[in-house]
């Protein structure tokens, strides 16, 4: 099983998208949070699947995330 991180957005027409940082192009978008985790779940199933039918190598998520605390 491949785990991959996703950066989630709040949408400016309302709900949410998602992008995949290791895997370039690949988002998706939900009315919920949960939605558009499933959507991107899908998103990235599917990019990786066009990635073995190409006969490319998967890509590894090697992003370590941290989120730093500034100001007040």
């Amino acid at each position: 099983m491949m785990q991959y991180s996703v950066v989630m957005h709040e949408a400016d027409e309302g709900g949410y998208w998602v992008e995949v940082p290791a895997l370039p192009g690949c988002y998706s978008q939900g009315e919920t949070i949960q939605e558009a985790l499933s959507h991107v779940k899908e998103a990235i199933e599917l990019y990786l699947e066009t990635l073995q039918e190409e006969g490319s190598a998967l890509p590894l998520d090697e992003e370590i995330v941290y989120k730093v605390a500034v100001g007040q």
